[in-house]
This record gives structure tokens, C-alpha cells and sequence, in this order.
């Protein structure tokens, strides 16, 4: 594990205007991963020791941590995170918690993976974050429960040791552990509020659980497909495109800045595994007066080396669902899509089955890491 980004020590008080202007934050070289505890994956905070000043479940929230300096309730001042209450000693000549005092939270990712990075974001909290923040990960197979997780015989392996963190920060850990993971515990020492938690990293799908759906979207985030690269991520991330469920606004897919050259925008993804295609689905839900124009779809496998078109050029329509069967499955291991010439959409899925070499990639990956 690489400490990237370290932050600690008090911010300032709050002296009015804009929260985030003495926010500390740096560029971090894996936040454009996939975040495993994306709630939108199925992730969720399912259990924590305290939670007194504010609850655990702010922890995994999509967007940044919102303050409000009048906002106070019956316990105090209400934050947009997860606050645990103050830890004393054993008593008055003992005032102070112990070095092994510390609070913790569970968390289930929305889907298994390799986790690259993480993001302990203090912010808002300037004089109550932790002191240090430790994280440990562990896999285990279907639903377990607290109680389950907590266990004395549960291996957990360590993603980030003991270390001290700063407030009102983005604290960056960059992970180097090549393990499969379902769940992990995030600890604050002694005690304190953390705003947000982020897990970046790649999904590591469950092979039998592939299998036994035959036909499936290839490309899914949850399923294991990823975005490699874009030409644009000026309003939103191309990785929304393969988000599970359909896009409820217009900022959960994809739009590109107007482009004012003679060029036309793309996404470049790679598939779970190589796969027949057999059927394809472009979304430009709620995106009315910015869609792109056309769409087309080339596929590359990794074996051949080349990209060949199999949907040609097509005229797309404001928030609208396209379907299209393919007259013939198209096997590959990567896809792009070109967009004509700006604009965006919602959703792409890619339904297929993999191939037998994929399958057999799949199950060695899987058992490589661990699962």
C-alpha cells in the first residue's frame, strides 16, 4: 500500500462562503476506475459501531458532501457523513480512549473486485475527523451478515494500515493488493466523522453466476465490462453509460462538450470476457436537445487484432431506447462506439454469451485471485 495525496491536521474553521474553497484534494492516478461502492452497483453500509451524529449510510452518497453551518438538531450539528460520538476513557484520572479504541463501519461492495484505490474523504469535518483511518477487506461467498462478517475466524486482509488523515480532505490510499473482495471495514481512531468513502477499483465477476445466465450484457459495469477510454468526460463520465438500470436524468449517462471541429466523439470499452454479440441497446434517455446524432459500433478481438463495423452509421433519436438484433453474432473482446459528431447517450448494452476461450479467461482470472 502507497500513501497518495497525504493530507493531515485541522482545517480552518468555517469562515463563511463557499465550503470547498480550502478544501485540500489532489489529482489521484486510479479515481478513474470504477467505484465498487457505488450505490448504484448495490453497495451498502450494513453495519457500524456508533453512528450518533450522523449515519452510516451517508458514507456511500453519489455526490460530494453538502454543509450547511445552520443546520443543528436535537444531538447537534448535523453533517452530511458518517459521525461517531466523542470516546472517553476509563474514567477521571483515564480520561482518553486507549490506542486500540476505535469506531468502524462495514461495507458491501456493489460488486466484487480488485480494489486499486481509495478515497477517505474528511470533508466539512475540520477539528472532529479521525486522528488515523485504517482499512481491511475480506471475500466472502453470498450475503453474509454482520454477525457473519464480524466473526473471530474471518480473515481480513489490510488495504490501508494505521495512518493518520487530515479534515476537510480527500485522503487518497493507492492499493496494490491483486486479491477478489466483497466487503470491507473501514476504522476510524479513535472516533470522528468521515463524509464519504470511495472505493476504486475492477469488478470481478462470479463465473458461475455468468454461466448459469447464458445471455447476458457483456459490457455491464457489474458484469464485469469497463470503459477504457473516451474522447470527452466534459459533463459526466463515459462509465455512466454502463451503469446498471436505465439513466433517471440527464447527467447519469453521457454527454460531451459542442465540438466546433470536423470530428466526432467515441467511447472505447473492453467486455467482461470475448463474447458472441447478438443484440445491442443505445439510450439516450433524457438526453432531448444534446443526443448524438448517429452511432456506430466497431468490435476488435484480441486475436484477430483488427476492428470491424457491425453497426453501421445509424440515425439516433432524442430520449429514446434503440434496439437492434444483429443479423449474424459478432465475436469480440472489445468495442467502440463513435458518436456523430457530439452529444450523448444514456446507456449501451451488449447482449452475448461468452465464448468458450472467454469462459475458460474468466474462471483462471477468478481463481488467480483468490475466489
Amino acid at each position: 500500500m502507497t500513501a497518495t495525496a497525504h493530507f493531515t491536521g485541522d482545517a480552518n474553521p468555517y469562515g463563511g462562503g463557499d465550503p470547498y474553497a480550502d478544501y485540500r484534494a489532489a489529482d489521484l492516478p486510479f479515481t478513474h476506475l470504477v467505484d465498487l461502492a457505488d450505490r448504484r452497483l448495490g453497495a451498502g453500509v450494513i453495519a457500524a459501531n456508533d453512528e450518533f451524529f450522523a449515519e452510516r449510510e451517508n458514507l456511500l452518497k453519489p455526490e460530494p458532501a453538502h454543509f450547511d453551518p445552520e443546520r443543528f438538531g436535537h444531538k447537534g450539528k448535523i453533517m452530511d457523513g458518517w459521525e461517531t460520538r466523542r470516546r472517553r476513557g476509563a474514567g477521571a484520572f483515564e480520561p482518553h480512549p486507549t490506542d486500540e479504541d476505535h469506531d468502524w463501519a462495514l461495507i458491501r461492495l456493489g460488486a466484487p473486485g480488485i480494489v486499486r484505490g481509495l478515497v477517505v474523504d474528511t470533508a466539512h469535518f475540520r477539528g472532529n475527523y479521525p486522528q488515523a483511518v485504517s482499512v481491511e477487506a475480506v471475500s466472502l461467498p453470498g450475503s453474509p451478515s454482520p454477525e457473519e462478517l464480524l466473526d473471530p475466524g474471518v480473515k481480513w486482509t489490510t488495504l490501508v494500515p494505521r495512518t493518520a488523515v487530515g479534515g476537510h480532505a480527500a485522503n487518497g490510499f493507492a492499493v496494490d493488493t491483486e486479491r477478489r473482495f466483497t466487503h470491507l471495514r473501514l476504522n476510524q481512531h479513535p472516533d470522528g466523522g468521515i463524509a464519504r468513502l470511495r472505493v476504486y477499483g475492477e469488478v470481478a465477476p462470479d463465473p458461475a453466476w455468468l454461466a448459469a445466465l447464458g445471455t447476458f450484457d457483456v459490457v455491464a459495469l457489474e458484469n464485469g465490462g469497463r470503459v477504457e477510454d473516451a474522447s470527452d468526460r466534459f459533463y459526466s463520465p463515459a462509465t455512466n453509460t454502463i451503469q446498471p438500470g436505465r439513466s433517471r436524468k440527464m447527467d447519469d449517462g453521457w454527454e460531451t462538450r459542442r465540438r466546433r471541429d470536423r470530428g466526432n466523439d467515441w467511447i472505447h470499452y473492453h467486455l467482461v470476457e470475448e463474447a458472441d454479440i447478438r443484440a445491442v441497446e443505445i439510450d439516450t434517455a433524457y438526453l432531448k436537445g444534446n443526443a448524438a446524432g448517429w452511432a456506430r459500433l466497431t468490435a476488435r478481438d484480441a486475436e484477430t487484432g483488427g476492428w470491424t463495423e457491425f453497426l453501421p452509421r445509424t440515425r439516433l433519436q432524442p430520449d429514446t431506447n434503440h434496439r437492434f438484433v444483429l443479423p449474424d453474432a459478432v465475436r469480440a473482446d472489445q468495442v467502440r462506439i463513435d458518436i456523430f459528431p457530439d452529444g450523448g447517450i444514456s446507456r449501451l448494452r451488449l447482449f452475448g454469451t461468452l465464448t468458450e476461450r472467454g469462459a475458460a479467461r474468466l474462471t483462471a482470472r477468478h481463481t488467480e485471485l483468490g475466489a
